[in-house]
């Protein structure tokens, strides 16, 4: 090979690794939020997802792998306060020169306030309890490159402790940092992402944050959030298509997380065994939802890989009633781009074969 050649082959190889050392390094809370960022750094890089999979959300001790991913991150993306309350002390004890993104409060999210009561009317759907910021979201799907000056707002088993349901990446599990096991009661109910339309304006709030730490990728950051849109609209057509044949079913869901999916394709649950913040039902609240599923014809009860099944035993009992698991949050799928739409379809896909 003549020394020109290699030249030019180490003046590329150059500006590649320049290019990739200039991306920021990333932390998320969730597998899904991790995926919605991996969508909008692909082709760049790829975020740290901080909270394992298999795991509840809302009371969780970190592994010092997790730890360490806060500390080297200039960038956190978090739903908020109202999902991960314990987050918040370790966010700030261990990123704080990180800027960090609320993704609940970014401007066009719709954000709805949580259900108290274990059975659900038609009016607890209405979407006029919706609570939307001041920009309406779809403002958001229309912009491109030129929005790099919009930055977003910156802002069970309850055991406290991370477990993978596949046993794997124990070896730094025995010493964990942050756990935290009370309940942060919030105004709105934070499980906000499975909305796909909220999902689109979260892709643009990415793409500004980090076009705004990285601007000489905002370019691609924008193109890919504009492509997530896109994938968005076609795969909420897809659910719509999903469901249209079992519409009028009627279902439990395990604790009250899936209203912003209810919401958005118009698919209302009849109840919730436990509260929006995972919470222990109380025994009144499982008699009321049982009496719901014997007296109304209930047709499925949904579990939740991260919480007790035992539960949802006790809810079917005496009953005709199906169950299946339904997942908010995407345990056993591969985390990156292709979580999120993947765990909105299979949300579909296992309502429309349970009823």
């Amino acid at each position: 090979m003549s020394r020109k050649l290699l030249a030019i082959g180490a003046t590329i190889t150059l500006l590649s690794t320049t290019a990739l050392a200039d991306v920021p390094r990333v932390a998320t809370d969730i597998a899904p939020v991790h995926s919605l960022v991996a969508r909008v750094m692909d082709g760049l890089g790829a975020p740290d997802l901080v909270i394992s999979q298999g795991a509840s959300p809302h009371e969780y001790s970190l592994r010092p792998s997790e730890a360490g991913a806060l500390q080297e991150a200039g960038l956190v993306f978090w739903v908020g306060e109202d999902l991960t309350p314990w987050m918040k002390d370790a966010i700030e004890t261990l990123a704080g020169n990180a800027e960090v993104i609320g993704l609940l409060d970014s401007d066009g999210v719709t954000r709805l306030p949580f259900r108290e009561g274990a059975l659900f009317e038609s009016h607890d759907h209405g979407h006029g309890h919706e609570d939307h910021d001041e920009h309406d979201h779809d403002e958001n799907h229309g912009h491109e490159h030129d929005d790099h000056a919009h930055e977003a707002d910156h802002g069970d088993e309850h055991d406290g402790h991370a477990h993978d349901e596949h046993g794997d990446e124990h070896d730094d599990h025995d010493d964990h940092v942050g756990g935290h096991d009370g309940h942060h009661h919030a105004e709105h109910d934070p499980h906000v992402w499975l909305s796909p339309q909220n999902a689109a304006v979260w892709l643009n709030a990415i793409a500004a944050a980090l076009s705004a730490a990285d601007p000489e990728n905002a370019g691609t950051y924008y193109a890919n959030a504009a492509a997530g849109r896109q994938e968005l609209a076609a795969l909420s057509d897809e659910i719509e298509a999903t469901l249209d044949p079992v519409r009028g079913g009627k279902f439990v869901v395990f604790h009250d997380a899936y209203q912003y999916f209810e919401s958005a394709f118009d698919f209302p649950a009849s109840g919730a065994i436990s509260l929006g913040d995972a919470s222990d039902p109380s025994p009144a609240r499982i008699a009321e939802i049982q009496g719901r599923v014997a007296d109304e014809g209930i047709a499925c009860v949904l579990s939740e890989p991260q919480f007790n099944p035992n539960l949802v035993a006790t809810v079917m009992g005496g009953t005709q009633a199906k169950s299946a698991i339904l997942d908010p949050l995407g345990t056993g799928i591969e985390p990156g781009p292709g979580l999120y739409p993947n765990l909105l379809r299979n949300l579909a896909d296992t309502l429309a074969d349970c009823l």
